[in-house]
């Protein structure tokens, strides 16, 4: 899926998501299954470096360098994922429903 950064999915959202309206049902649904299984992927791989970050706070041998490279990585995966939830939400809104993704893997 195609990354955008917060200020494209914004503008994606305040066009009503012009560029989804006129896509096939269909075709919408496999951009929305995508995006949803992207979504999930940034999520654990963001839980992965969170749960880094805390364990470096709680390790006084880690040294503030690490621990703010940590942090700033936690920082900038956060607002990844938020560019591409909104990005996701505008591809539902333009669907009109959430379609149902099984978890794990590929269907």
């Amino acid at each position: 899926m195609k990354d955008l950064n917060s200020s494209e999915a914004n503008d994606e959202r305040n066009d009503g998501g012009s560029r989804y309206g006129s896509m096939q049902k269909s075709e919408l649904e496999a951009l929305a299954v995508a995006a949803i299984r992207e979504h999930r992927h940034l999520i654990a791989a963001d839980e992965a470096v969170y749960e880094e970050w805390t364990r470096a706070s709680a390790d006084p041998s880690v040294s503030a360098a690490v621990f703010n490279s940590l942090q700033d990585e936690y920082v900038a995966r956060q607002k990844k994922s938020e560019a591409q939830q909104e990005v996701l939400s505008v591809i539902i809104d333009a669907l009109g429903y959430v379609p149902e993704v099984p978890p794990g893997g590929e269907d």
